[in-house]
């Protein structure tokens, strides 16, 4: 993806699991903005030009030698910088301020008393306000020229500020929705104290993404990989509007896609469908399933899974001849679950971490790969996909492969597709709204059951369903009671091979969204 010409907002990663959280933050204010890690050299970031830099949070100690630093001389460059957490006892500790463990930790919501209402960063915001803490140390001492501009009972330095350099700190995160005003403090931040003037839009980016894709490609071919989802939908129809006939979309039907969605996707994509794109369906079940017998590990599967899809968009780019882009619909948070700088790898995504060393294409072209997930359905509509392809459900690179605990095998994946069908559309028929994704996954676990007056020994199916905004945290969602018991009626007695049926109540984090 292109860069936006214009202002932007430069994050830098220092391991915290919000990273990504910041970003979004930022861009719900028509600001455009940026991740990248904490070792991103100084002459990089004076040609990016930021109207503003964030620390993230991060999980080490600022006075341990190992620890995540940056330059003091990035507080030097005349740019706003706003600490958050980690970032916050960094700057502090750059700067000559004292940084220690805390005589008492604080985790979760906490009340933050704001001392200066005059703050630019607290413009608006309640003399007490709940925010989220998330800190063993803190900032014992703030450096000299600094004034503090919040604390808790047991947190001298909640908030700092030299107002004159335009260095900012909090030591809770602002990013989350458990700080109430946390959004305010932010839209201060990048307004207040950056100046920037709000004008990035989808509309630009759909723009400005289609010339640079015509300028990159040139003449050449591409060759996207079109799941069907959303993402690679997007990226498909982005790619055509960019090059037309230059692009060809192979749909690697792999036997793990959902019910009846090989077809579906066809009737968009191929040859009687809206869209005027060449078009090439490549049935590979058998293939798939071959090259994932007996394996049980997710992320041996994941690389099977990716590695296999590369193999055959090869074989494909061969028959049709020269082809020198591949085409992937990354986004943003596939990025950083396969790991940013410092930030943890959760688990490696087929089109970003588990790619095989070699592969035969000049370059990979991800269009979307700095995009959140409601913002690649913005996207989608700017473009005029229809709404039914816009708002489907997120669905895997590797499909129903990661929806199966353990070995995938073509019962397996009969059983979960027809357990999921009758989930989405029982969810459907009621009306539920607000839902980030939901889906039915099979478990590993088989237990005992009664089923007329026999006796059963079959598969547990798990429910899954979210409330979520962006997919980098989720709430478990309160579906009503009597969905649930409809679901696990039709999926007991319509689904040959199950006998017990599971609601997973869990919220991201402590799980990721999906179950491997």
């Amino acid at each position: 993806m292109n860069r936006p010409a214009k202002e932007m907002i430069l994050v830098l990663d220092f391991g915290g699991q919000y990273n990504q959280l910041i970003a979004r933050r930022v861009r719900e204010e028509h600001v455009y903005c940026e991740v990248h890690p904490h070792t991103l050299s100084l002459e990089k970031i004076r040609e990016m030009a930021p109207k503003g830099i964030i620390l993230t949070g991060g999980p080490n100690s600022v006075y341990k030698s190992e620890s995540a630093t940056c330059s003091p001389e990035l507080f030097k460059l005349g740019i706003p910088v706003l600490g958050i957490c980690y970032g916050s006892q960094l700057m502090a500790h750059l700067l000559g301020g004292k940084v220690d463990t805390a005589p008492t930790s604080e985790y979760g919501k906490t009340e933050v008393q704001v001392d200066k209402s005059a703050s630019k960063l607290f413009h608006e915001v309640e003399g007490t306000t709940v925010c989220w803490m998330s800190h063993t140390d803190y900032i014992a001492a703030a450096p000299a020229g600094f004034e503090v501009t919040a604390h808790t009972p047991v947190c001298p330095v909640a908030a700092m500020e030299n107002e004159a350099e335009k260095l900012y700190a909090v030591q809770f995160h602002p990013e989350v929705m458990h700080t109430v005003q946390g959004k305010v403090m932010l839209k201060n931040f990048v307004y207040e104290v950056c100046g920037c003037s709000g004008s990035w839009q989808m509309g630009s980016f759909v723009q400005e993404t289609i010339a640079g894709l015509k300028e990159k490609i040139g003449a050449g071919r591409a060759l996207c990989a079109l799941s069907g989802g959303v993402d690679s939908s997007v990226a498909a129809v982005l790619m055509s509007k960019a090059i037309g006939k230059q692009l060809t979309c192979v749909f690697v039907d792999h036997g793990l896609l959902r019910k009846d969605e090989g077809d579906q996707v066809e009737a968009v994509f191929g040859p009687n469908g809206p869209y005027d794109v060449n078009f090439i369906r490549v049935n590979a079940r058998d293939r798939f399933y071959a090259r994932l017998k007996g394996v049980t590990e997710p992320e041996e599967k994941r690389k099977i899974i990716g590695e296999e899809f590369i193999r055959v968009f090869e074989e494909e780019a061969k028959k049709i001849g020269t082809v020198d882009f591949l085409v992937q619909g990354t986004i943003y948070p596939d990025v950083i679950e396969s790991g940013l700088g410092n930030s943890a790898t959760i688990k490696s995504h087929h089109n970003v971490g588990g790619l095989p060393d070699y592969v035969d294409f000049k370059e990979i072209v991800e269009p979307l790969r700095l995009l959140f997930k409601d913002e690649v359905r913005t996207a989608g509509r700017e473009l005029g996909i229809p709404e039914y392809l816009v708002s489907r459900q997120p669905f895997p690179g590797p499909g129903l492969g990661i929806r199966i605990i353990g070995d995938v095998t073509e019962e397996k994946v009969k059983i979960v597709q027809e357990a999921d069908a009758i989930y989405r559309e029982e969810v459907d028929k009621a009306g539920v709204k607000g839902l980030g994704q939901y889906f039915a996954a099979l478990t590993n676990m088989r237990s005992v059951g009664v089923m007329g007056d026999g006796r059963t020994y079959d598969y547990a199916i798990a429910l899954r369903a979210v409330m979520t905004s962006d997919f980098m945290t989720a709430e478990s969602a309160q579906l009503p009671w009597e969905v649930l018991q409809k679901v696990t009626s039709r999926i007991v007695n319509e689904v040959k091979g199950v006998n017990r049926v599971l609601y997973d109540c869990t919220g991201k984090p402590p799980a990721t969204i999906e179950f491997e």
